[in-house]
């Protein structure tokens, strides 16, 4: 079996690798392994690209390096015209010295780096560090990174690129910048998260036989498309609007008119049976001439936002729902602290928090730990540093952890946004890897939150609900940025494709 459901920090695979050197394999065998399934691979993706092209494989002298030998006597083998390009001394470890020899024997071509020995390089194999690196690189490596960066060559890096830290993610300078990288066994932390994920390019994982049994459960794992497809219910042949999920949106205000919209829009294109929209009354002409889905509910407000005036209309409408979205678009003042406050002491459902949600339950965040109900948080990394009071530098340097605190501690789910958005209940951790920078604007986060809603009040399981929401939402993201473009995408774009995009979720 595949094993790219988990994403591992350095030592943990080095964990299932010692499991598996002691139960199944030698060292050498499977570093024969990898360095086959990489040859493959890079075969597979560039085939006919990769003859009358000059291919430097660059090695340093450890481990990785080892994968590299592999790769290079098999690509002479295959064809290609490919040589070792050491960057420091010759292997001292026994099975990169091994396969080094292999490769030389074979009549591989192998020089030693200097400034100009990758000038003429179409396609640069990354094998000099792999999982081991941290902190900077000494000579001749600083050298070797910053020309294989400035190269306009082809770069393909070998399980991580070469100065990206596997397990915290941080960079040196200069850090190897790859087009395509390809993960042994597992994603590393350095494929997932910030700042290092920029640096991979694109980034498969391949098999090299490591058993199942050589793993635990305890890993970070990735949102799989076929588990967001059996997650989602069957039709039921005698449905009604009410047994398909009645959601209750408490979203916008005069000024931000829009994230109701949004919310409300991606609810019903999710599924959701009935979706009622309690909003100010000020913002009710605004958001009713862009949607007619909804049921609306206008109630009394202050300043465009809600009025504590509101409230019991607003608390007796959450008695009539399956789910609650709250906070897109609200704004913050006394009154939606109180209001906010209020709706998770008396809800009965769960209830999803979004934007100024989030923001008007800062003053009493602790009561988060006494609502019965699920409660889910769904912030950017700038609300998650309110929330614990830190930087959103602090937040991204440190995301899984971050947000698997704050769960637990809170007895929540939390969705933490951003380039592969993590999910997390306390106990369990996964990481989202659709989407692309084209959805870094506003509105997509109301989006998200309408998907998510509307996918809990179908009766979907609250943290289920979430993981799917998520993979739905970046892959709304993805279609959109391919039919239309990254930089021209807008969100609006997105949610028209929704619906039809659900297509492929249906069972």
């Amino acid at each position: 079996m595949v094993i790219i459901m988990y994403v591992l920090t350095a030592q943990e695979i080095k964990n299932v690798e010692l499991i598996c050197f002691e139960r199944y394999s030698t060292e050498a065998e499977l570093m024969f392994k990898a360095g086959e399934g990489c040859f493959k691979k890079i075969v597979e993706k560039y085939s006919n690209a990769l003859f009358h092209k000059k291919i430097s494989v660059l090695c340093g002298n450890g481990k990785n390096a080892g994968d590299g030998f592999v790769i290079a006597r098999l690509l002479y083998a295959h064809g290609c015209d490919a040589e070792i390009v050491l960057c420091d001394k010759f292997p001292e470890i026994a099975e990169p010295l091994m396969y080094f020899n292999q490769a030389k024997q074979s009549g591989v071509n192998i020089v030693h780096y200097n400034e100009n020995i990758l000038n003429d390089s179409d396609i640069m194999i990354d094998c000099i560090f792999g999982i081991g690196f941290k902190g900077e690189p000494r000579a001749p490596f600083d050298t070797v990174f910053e020309c294989v960066n400035k190269s306009n060559a082809l770069v393909i890096s070998i399980d991580t690129p070469s100065g990206t830290n596997a397990t915290d993610a941080a960079v040196c300078k200069n850090a190897v910048k790859a087009d395509y990288t390809i993960a042994i066994s597992t994603l590393k932390y350095c494929h997932i998260l910030p700042p290092s994920n920029a640096l991979c390019g694109e980034t498969d994982v391949i098999d090299i036989g490591i058993p199942d049994d050589c793993y635990d459960n305890n890993y970070v794992n990735t949102i799989d498309f076929d588990d967001v497809k059996s997650s989602m219910p069957v039709a039921d042949f005698n449905a009604n609007k009410g047994s398909n999920g009645k959601l209750l949106c408490l979203c916008g205000s005069y000024h931000m008119p829009g994230a109701a919209v949004i919310c409300c829009t991606s609810a019903v294109k999710t599924g959701a049976g009935l979706v009622n929209l309690t909003l100010p009354e000020s913002a009710y002409p605004l958001v009713a001439s862009h949607l007619v889905q909804p049921v609306f509910h206008p109630v009394p407000d202050e300043n465009g936002m809600y009025s504590i005036n509101s409230l019991d209309d607003i608390l007796d409408d959450v008695k009539n729902a399956d789910a609650v979205a709250m906070g897109c678009g609200i704004g913050v003042n006394q009154s939606t602290q109180t209001i906010c406050k209020e709706v998770l002491k008396n809800s009965k459902v769960p209830v999803i928090l979004d934007a100024d949600g989030i923001n008007s339950i800062l003053p009493c965040i602790d009561i988060l730990k006494d609502i019965k109900v699920p409660v889910v948080l769904t912030p950017h990394p700038g609300e998650m540093a309110r929330l614990i009071s830190k930087t959103p530098a602090e937040v991204q340097n440190n995301r899984i952890d971050i947000a698997k605190n704050f769960a637990k501690r809170y007895g929540v789910i939390l969705v933490l946004k951003g380039a592969n958005t993590v999910v997390t209940d306390g106990e369990t951790v996964f990481v989202n890897l659709t989407g692309n920078y084209g959805m870094a604007m506003g509105g997509t986060g109301d989006m998200l939150t309408g998907i998510i809603s509307s996918l809990v009040a179908q009766k979907i399981d609250v943290y289920s609900a979430c993981k799917m929401g998520v993979y739905i939402h970046g892959m709304a993201g993805d279609v959109t940025a391919k039919e239309i473009s990254h930089r021209g995408m807008t969100v609006l774009d997105m949610t028209d494709r929704l619906g039809a995009l659900m297509s492929e979720f249906e069972v």
